[in-house]
């Protein structure tokens, strides 16, 4: 069981730094860039997906804070799911950590990947892309029943 807390513990690392390295460098380094489909700007998002919650202000941190804790305690609860799932729980671990920090840092999520050929999206960041990457892979991992068995 060690090793998939491990597996867990390094992947949560990895994302946790390579996002924050990213924000560090739109923030004190003034990465920007201008593209024809995306481009690279500053923004603090104070809500959740699509500015959802902000309402919620402050609370928002603490409330984001008790879901990670939740997390964690359940998936020391069921070990299965960690056993089968570790990679993209992980995944989530790190970049909703990295987020989190954001909000008690600077008082909202650092955005700053701002999509607009053929229509414009929602200002994002890494963390955000690879919370619903992680949200795939556990779904493909349940719909082939490959997250249904234990190894």
């Amino acid at each position: 069981m060690a090793k998939y807390w491990r597996t867990l513990f390094i992947v949560a690392l990895f994302v946790f730094f390579v996002d924050q390295a990213i924000k560090y460098g739109v923030l004190v380094k003034g990465w920007r860039f201008e593209g024809s489909f995306f481009s690279i700007v500053l923004t603090y998002n104070k809500g959740v997906a699509f500015s959802m919650f902000a309402f919620l202000g402050p609370y928002l941190k603490y409330i984001q804070l008790a879901l990670i804790a939740f997390i964690v305690i359940y998936l020391g609860w069921q070990k299965s799911f960690l056993k089968n799932h570790s990679l993209p729980m992980g995944i989530i671990l790190g970049a909703g950590c990295s987020n989190i920090l954001d909000r008690f840092w600077h008082g909202g999520v650092v955005d700053y990947f701002f999509w607009h050929r053929w229509f414009e999206f929602a200002i994002f960041n890494l963390a955000d892309a690879l919370i619903n990457l992680a949200v795939a892979i556990l779904l493909l991992q349940t719909l082939t029943c490959k997250g249904l068995k234990s190894k």
